[in-house]
């Protein structure tokens, strides 16, 4: 059976960055990573907060991102 291992965590946050021609919203990425793989979902979504609110740009959306290996046990 295989088993999945955590082996990074990276914090996204989403902002908007005005419209494109068509009037579609441009979203910017900032990826923060060395994310500790422990944090919980309310540790990165309050850190993800903290790190916006020194951004001029309206967040869009705060994510996880979790890189796995896939082992055979």
């Amino acid at each position: 059976m295989a088993q999945a291992m955590i082996m990074d965590t990276k914090l996204k946050v989403l902002f908007e960055n005005g419209m494109n021609s068509k009037g579609e919203v441009i979203i910017k990425t900032k990826t923060f990573s060395n994310v500790r793989k422990e944090a919980t979902a309310d540790q990165l979504f309050q850190a993800g907060q903290a790190l916006a609110s020194l951004c001029s740009l309206p967040v869009v959306n705060i994510e996880r991102a979790d890189n796995f290996e896939l082992v055979n046990a």
